[in-house]
């Protein structure tokens, strides 16, 4: 009866999945409407590079069922817009190890079938809905972490950054003058995402905090959003602007060092436990032979 259900599950989720990649759905009202307000907007501070695998290219075809489903979601792209990578190469990534998950392990059953070892077929095909499962997700892990990891460089670069306008300020420099001269200085992937940031500001004539407040929620960098919004109100005044951005700065090395702190604290723990399932498995060793002795007496 299980096996029934299961089979006709998958058939029906396949046979929905030809319909949807046959006939895909309207957009709804409310995406039609957003696609005509942002029309005039801003354009994206960062542009998204196709990789061209061979996994984008063979998962290239499941790209549209897919997003029919509503795929990527807002923090995937949020995700990929810090990798710098398009959406379509995240969907196909997912179709190609999904279909790769449900295929090994038949293709695993027909070798130990040709060695000889015979298993029923209930164990490669719960198998192989596992592997579909874990392969389908297994990309979004990996981008997500990736991503992080970006992250807390960028905000490394950020309170660098930070503290070089803040220099330029006390200088006598203006505000707009500051902000590109300390992202010139500056090296790495996060000061050249500034720079191109400021840059949009330049050639658009909007402020250089409202391009970095959009670079920030595209990334979603909530510091650079909050530092953003602050020094807005405090408008073109360089003694003001100095201050929002010492206290930034000074806040965000703070939180940068809480974080260190508790990385070394979990990674001491993590050194700990190998050292204590040395030490049980030691006395396990030595306790076995007494206690099959004394169980043996009884």
């Amino acid at each position: 009866m299980t096996t029934a259900v299961l089979l006709g599950a998958g058939i029906g989720l396949g046979i929905w999945a030809l319909l949807v990649w046959f006939l895909p759905p309207r957009p709804s009202l409310a995406s039609a409407l957003t696609a005509v307000r942002t029309t005039g907007q801003a354009r994206p501070t960062i542009t998204a590079v196709d990789s061209g695998g061979w996994a984008t290219r063979w998962g290239r075809p499941a790209v549209r069922p897919l997003r029919a489903l509503g795929l990527p979601t807002e923090r995937q792209r949020r995700d990929l817009l810090m990798l710098a990578r398009s959406p379509e190469t995240l969907l196909a990534e997912k179709a190609v190890l999904a279909v790769a998950g449900l295929l090994l392990p038949g293709l695993l059953q027909a070798v130990l079938w040709a060695a000889g070892v015979i298993f029923p077929w209930q164990v490669p095909f719960v198998v192989g809905v596992a592997c579909t499962v874990g392969g389908f997700f297994l990309p979004d892990l990996d981008v997500r972490q990736q991503a992080e990891r970006k992250r807390t460089s960028f905000r490394h670069a950020l309170s660098a950054y930070l503290n070089l306008v803040r220099v330029s300020l006390a200088g006598g420099a203006g505000v707009d003058g500051a902000l590109n001269d300390a992202a010139l200085i500056g090296q790495g992937w996060a000061f050249a995402r500034i720079r191109r940031a400021l840059t949009t500001a330049r050639l658009t004539r909007t402020t250089p905090w409202e391009t970095l407040r959009q670079l920030g929620e595209e990334l979603g960098i909530r510091e650079l959003v909050e530092l953003s919004s602050s020094v807005s109100l405090a408008g073109t005044e360089g003694a003001k602007v100095r201050a929002s951005l010492a206290a930034k700065a000074a806040a965000m090395r703070t939180h940068e060092l809480t974080e260190a702190e508790g990385e070394a604290q979990a990674a001491t723990e993590r050194m700990s436990l190998p050292v204590i399932c040395l030490f049980a498995g030691f006395l396990v060793f030595i306790a076995y032979p007494a206690m099959a002795t004394v169980l043996g007496s009884l």
